[in-house]
This record gives structure tokens, C-alpha cells and sequence, in this order.
């Protein structure tokens, strides 16, 4: 008797095979690319996504991958959609909408060609030629000015204003692009965005925000101690500072009388006097400390005429250690071995309402801190995704300088050499690398579709214009027609591009590969009546 599948999984296990494995893996794929298709270009919309858990936070944004990454999917193919755009945004920061929506045409455009009995091995292979010929045709078109660095800022300007410019801070982007573009070059081409602070305080419009040189912590200087140190020398630690209060854990004192207890206390007052002279011995004038101080604590250091600051925020320390060159300590006995941090001048400043705690001239010039102002949370949320988009992109581009215009130039001149192949390739696989230039041709459809223009028409045009070798012609959303990139300025990394390319080809590869999905019985529960 042959043996069925019901009988070979266990109970409640499913498991779907060739067409219908096939359907399921691109009907999510296609949908995930549709949820975040309206979010691609200048005239993008946004998305508001609530979390279903305490408090019911609200993100407004439109950053494809933080889009994704907030959604609980059950289709596997989705899934593979959903990681592409986290690698995207790790690797690249831009192009998040761009990856998925090029992965999720490619699979509707296989949908189609399976349907004509196309072996998903012939479309794979197809794609995988198309997807090299439209790489080397974007490389073969690249322009690079690194060797003049006048010329290569106003392209790092013009990049971060593309990337910004379907984001919240498009109404400001020219004012953005140049801030992202100095904190970018203050790097000195090292790529370490670790340098770069951002600091978000509500208040003033998005068109007050600055940038600044050094180092600005969220904290308050502690009571009676200096307000300002020049020369500074810091010392970063992790160590607890409230032993001043009995605290004897787990353990039971027996005490006759409230002198012993007393006693206890000043044992524990002398253990921390100990303590912070370890501490002064090191020569410093400013504690920076991630726990908290006590007032005992607190006020030797004011005695000493040390600067002492508690509780700095987790990540802040790690990076105030960075930037000013020293290490985080949390044992005091051999004061030699500890690496302490220098700055020039610590002073206490105000922004908004808040004061705040600025360390200028560190050992890391190129360190600085960008200050966001606007008008609530959500506000600055969304403007700090769209900074950090602008600062990797800029800070790849640095280290890969070639750029390409954008606005949908890129994918018509790929589509056009694709195309080419196509004819010139025999067989089935000549229809797999003309399905390749179909899903290169929507990206622009959609950009225009999305502004409310008709992008059939446009996409057209444009490839009537890009018949000519030497074009520049992309969509203008603006003003709603055919454009030259070239004077309007619209840049775009060659790096985003390419990775946007190569990670949707082969997503949409492994989804093609699929041909059946298996689904494991989920684990009983014992009833524990």
C-alpha cells in the first residue's frame, strides 16, 4: 500500500506542494510589495503603524524598512521580503521601498511566465543574466569627482537631498543635506557614524535644528559643582556610587543597640570615602559615571572640584568614551592602567527648556552631534530615520564615490540594455530577461503613479528618450513631466543602486526555487487542571 503524505506528517501538520506552494509564496511576496509601494518617491505617503501592546504606541513614517520590520507575517515569502529591506537599510540605509517593490514586480512577472509553463529554472537563469547586463550597463554610465572636492560635495549634497526628499524633512531638505553632508565629512572618510550624535528635543520647528562640533550629553551638572572645566580630564565609569545607605544584600545583622548600626553606616561612609579618593587619585576633573551618585559621593567630588555626572544614558557613554578617547573604568586600584578621556572645554548649555552638557574640542575631532528640533515625538522620530538614511548613504558614498541620477533614470537605462539581451538571447530564457526590463520599467511608473501623474504615459516618453545613448531624462514629479536630472541635481549613490538590484534578484530567486511549503503541528499543551 503506498504511503500518503496525511500518514507521513503528524496530525495537524500541512503541507502544499508545486502550483499551490508557488501561489502562496507570491501572493505574499506581492503583497508585502504593495503595502509599501505607495511610500516610494518625492510624493511618497506615509503610514501610520500602532502597536497592539501596552500604551498602544504610534509610529508615523515612511521608511520602508521600518514599515516592515513592525509587521507580524505569516507567509514565509513575505518574510524573505521583509529580511531584504533590514539588509538594506543595515548595509546601505536607503533604498529599503525600492528593494522590496523591485523583488515583489519581479515575482508578478514570474507569476506569469509560470503560468505559461516556464520552468522556474529557465526564468531564475534569465534573471539572473538580465541582472548582471542591467549591473554593468549602470557601471558602464557612473561618474565620479572624488579627485575635485568641490565638485564631490555639491554631489553628497545632492544625494542627501534625493534621499531626503521623499522623507519629512523634504520641506527642509537643502538645510538637512548640508548638515548631514559637514557631519558626514567631519569622518574624514572613516565611515564610523558611531561619531555622529543625534539628539531629539521637542520644541521650535524642524528648520531649527543645528549641528554642532563635540559632544552634547543629556544630563544636568550635579549640585554645587562647577559649571564649567577647561582642559578637561574624564573619567568614563560603570560602578555603583550608593553604597552610602546600608545595603548589606542577603544578609541578616543582629544589632543590640542603634550605636552598632551606626557603626555600620560609617563603615559604609568610609568604604565610599576610599572610593572616590581611588577616583581624585587618578589626577581627573570631571566623573562621568553610567549609575547613579549618592549625595555622600557627590559631595566629596564637589569638595575635590571634580565635575561628577550620573546616570549618563547607556548608549551615550559608550559613544562619550569613544569620542573622547578614553575607556570605561569600573575598578580604580592601579590608576595607571586607566585610559582617561580629554576635551578642551565642558560647559553647561541650554536648549529649549532643557539644560544640557556640552563637551567641546574631544581628542575625536571628528565627532559632533546633530540637535533635532520639532514640534512632538513622532515629528522627531521620523526626522531622526530620515537623518540616519541621509548619513549612510552619504557615508557609503564616501567610501564608493561613483553616483548615477536618479528619478527613475537608473532603472530605464537597465530596462533599455535588458531588452537588448532579450532579443539577442534564444530561446525560452530570451522571455524570463524581457519580463527582468518589464519589473526595471515599474519602479518609475510608480514614482509618477504616486504623484498623481499618469505613469504609463510618462514611463513611454522616457523610454522614447532614453533611445539616445547619452540621456539624462528621468520623471519630474514636480513639475509632472519628463525632466533632465542632470540640471535639476537629482543624484543617487551608484552603491544604493547596485545593492537594491542585486538583493531583489536573488530574493526573488529563492522565492522562485520554492515548490512546497511544509508546516510543522504546532506543540499540544498539556492540560494542567
Amino acid at each position: 500500500m503506498a504511503l500518503t503524505s496525511d500518514k507521513l506528517f503528524k496530525a495537524e501538520a500541512s503541507d502544499e506542494k508545486g502550483e499551490r506552494a508557488r501561489m502562496a509564496s507570491f501572493i505574499g511576496a506581492m503583497a508585502i510589495a504593495d503595502l509599501v509601494k505607495t511610500t516610494l518617491g518625492p510624493k511618497g505617503m506615509d503610514k501610520i503603524l500602532q502597536s497592539t501592546g501596552r500604551g498602544h504606541s504610534v509610529t508615523v513614517t515612511n521608511d520602508g524598512a521600518t514599515i516592515l520590520k513592525s509587521l507580524h507575517v505569516d507567509n514565509p515569502a513575505a518574510r524573505v521580503l521583509i529580511d531584504i529591506s533590514k539588509v538594506q537599510d543595515d548595509e546601505v540605509g536607503d533604498g529599503t521601498t525600492s528593494v522590496v517593490v523591485l523583488a515583489g514586480e519581479l515575482l508578478r512577472e514570474a507569476e506569469k511566465l509560470v503560468a505559461l509553463k516556464i520552468h522556474p529554472m529557465t526564468i531564475i537563469s534569465g534573471y539572473r543574466m538580465a541582472a548582471d547586463c542591467a549591473r554593468n550597463a549602470l557601471e558602464s554610465r557612473v561618474r565620479d569627482n572624488r579627485a575635485d572636492p568641490e565638485k564631490f560635495r555639491s554631489d553628497l549634497v545632492n544625494i542627501a537631498m534625493t534621499t531626503l526628499s521623499s522623507k519629512i524633512l523634504s520641506q527642509d531638505k537643502e538645510h538637512f543635506a548640508n548638515l548631514a553632508v559637514d557631519a558626514v565629512l567631519r569622518l574624514k572618510g572613516s565611515g564610523n557614524l558611531e561619531a555622529i550624535q543625534i539628539i531629539k528635543k521637542a520644541g521650535g520647528s524642524l528648520r531649527d535644528s543645528f549641528l554642532d562640533e563635540g559632544f552634547i550629553l543629556d544630563k544636568r551638572i550635579g549640585v554645587g559643582q562647577p559649571k564649567r572645566i577647561e582642559n578637561a580630564n574624564i573619567l568614563v565609569a560603570n560602578t555603583a556610587m550608593d553604597t552610602d545607605k546600608i545595603k548589606i544584600y542577603g544578609a541578616r545583622v543582629r544589632v543590640d543597640s542603634m550605636s552598632k548600626v551606626a557603626e555600620i553606616e560609617a563603615a559604609e561612609k568610609e568604604k565610599m570615602k576610599k572610593k572616590v579618593q581611588k577616583i581624585v587619585a587618578h589626577g581627573i576633573n570631571c566623573f562621568v559615571n553610567r549609575q547613579l551618585i549618592y549625595n555622600y559621593p557627590e559631595e566629596l567630588f564637589a569638595d575635590a572640584g571634580i565635575m561628577a555626572i550620573e546616570h549618563a544614558d547607556f548608549d551615550g557613554i559608550e559613544r562619550l568614551a569613544l569620542v573622547t578617547g578614553g575607556e570605561i573604568a569600573s575598578t580604580f586600584d592601579n590608576p595607571e592602567s586607566v585610559k582617561l578621556g580629554h576635551c578642551k572645554l565642558i560647559e553647561e548649555i541650554m536648549i529649549g527648556e532643557d539644560k544640557l552638557i556640552h563637551f567641546s574640542g574631544v581628542e575625536m575631532g571628528q565627532a559632533c552631534t546633530i540637535v533635532l528640533r520639532g514640534a512632538s515625538s513622532h515629528v522627531l522620530d521620523e526626522a531622526e530615520r530620515s537623518l540616519h538614511d541621509a548619513l549612510c548613504v552619504l557615508s557609503q558614498t564616501i567610501l564608493d564615490s561613483r553616483v548615477v541620477w536618479g528619478g527613475g533614470w537608473p532603472e530605464m537605462l537597465m530596462a533599455r540594455h535588458v531588452d537588448e539581451l532579450a532579443r539577442k538571447t534564444p530561446g525560452k530564457k530570451s522571455i524570463a530577461i524581457e519580463s527582468f526590463a518589464i519589473s526595471l520599467r515599474t519602479i518609475p511608473t510608480i514614482i509618477a503613479d504616486n504623484a498623481g501623474l499618469d505613469g504609463a504615459d510618462l514611463v513611454s516618453q522616457l523610454r522614447a528618450e532614453h533611445s539616445q545613448d547619452a540621456t539624462t531624462a528621468g520623471v519630474d514629479v514636480i513639475s509632472g513631466t519628463v525632466g533632465d536630472m542632470e540640471s535639476r541635481g537629482i543624484y543617487e549613490s551608484f552603491k544604493v543602486k547596485q545593492s537594491v538590484l542585486m538583493s531583489a534578484t536573488e530574493a526573488a530567486e529563492m522565492i522562485l526555487r520554492v515548490d512546497e511549503i511544509i508546516k510543522c503541528a504546532p506543540r499540544q499543551r498539556e492540560d494542567r487542571m
